[in-house]
């Protein structure tokens, strides 16, 4: 996960952790251990399709945030 491209999606829109958490229907210290995949903490499928609806962002935006993985 992308979490950076995530991050400053929610700056763009003005968005805090505590709104976006809200918005999702889920504890802001959930919303953290998934934005931080802590303790495996992943977003659900709902979950992305209402970030993507809330930020109207492409296919290709939920790909490098959500399913991208890093390679070096």
């Amino acid at each position: 996960m992308n979490k950076y491209k995530l991050e400053s999606v929610m700056k763009l829109n003005r968005d805090t952790g505590q709104t976006l958490s809200n918005y999702l229907g889920i504890a802001r210290q959930t919303f953290s251990n998934k934005l931080n995949e802590t303790r495996g903490a992943e977003f659900t499928q709902r979950e992305i399709r209402l970030i993507k609806e809330r930020y109207n962002l492409s296919a290709h935006d939920i790909d490098e945030i959500f399913f991208k993985t890093k390679v070096s």
